[in-house]
């Protein structure tokens, strides 16, 4: 049976799904590895979306609550609004209560990519601010750590993303992911790909904390 990893994001101008679409084809570039992308609803109303200029919405699905439990791992990826996540996608994580409260996300590992308009935006704090909804759901974050070698340390051009995860700068909203950009988000999706393959492969009913006896 294939591992399923979700790559699960909300994206207002495009910058993050463009992201998302490398971490898919990465992710996918794992044998034995399923991946899916899914948007989290829009809160805004047509009206608003239309006076901030967002383009249409893509036709990846939006994804319901109740599909989150099928995976075997995920990848959330979000803007940044003053150094934090999105609202949008804050939204859907608060929708994820009954979840939580079950602890069926549990013991699931997770990674985090983003996007933010400067480099003073929000790089790390907004991947950092947004463990926190990782640990209440008992979610393993698996940072990137400097896995991306040398072009971590890339020092010619801008570019986004921190051991936390992949990312991006938009700009004034005119900027586009460069190719090394999208470079680290294949590498981040294939490196999330491959230890959710192996935590899964490594897994065995009879060592797992439901069967301890403590």
């Amino acid at each position: 049976m294939a591992v399923k990893v979700y790559i699960v994001y909300y994206s207002m101008y495009g910058h993050v799904e463009r992201l998302a679409c490398e971490i898919f084809l990465g992710a996918n570039s794992v044998n034995g590895v399923e991946a899916t992308m899914w948007q989290v609803p829009e809160t805004l109303t047509e009206e608003e979306l239309v006076r901030v200029g967002a383009p249409p919405k893509s036709d990846v699905p939006i994804i319901n609550q109740m599909k989150l439990p099928e995976a075997d791992g995920f990848i959330f990826g979000f803007p940044s609004r003053c150094g934090m996540m999105a609202s949008q996608f804050m939204a859907f994580l608060d929708s994820t209560q009954f979840l939580w409260i079950a602890q069926m996300l549990a013991r699931k590992p997770a990674g985090i990519f983003y996007s933010t308009s400067s480099q003073g935006g929000g790089q790390e704090t907004a991947p950092l601010t947004a463990i926190t909804q990782l640990a209440h759901h008992g979610m393993i974050f698996v940072p990137m750590g400097y896995t991306f070698g040398p072009d971590m340390f890339e020092m010619s051009e801008v570019k986004g993303g921190s051991p936390y995860g992949a990312g991006t700068y938009t700009g004034d909203g005119s900027r586009k992911p460069t190719e090394l950009e999208l470079e680290q988000a294949f590498h981040h999706g294939k490196y999330i790909a491959n230890i959710t393959k192996k935590f899964k492969e490594d897994t065995h009913p009879i060592f797992n904390l439901d069967n301890r006896g403590y």
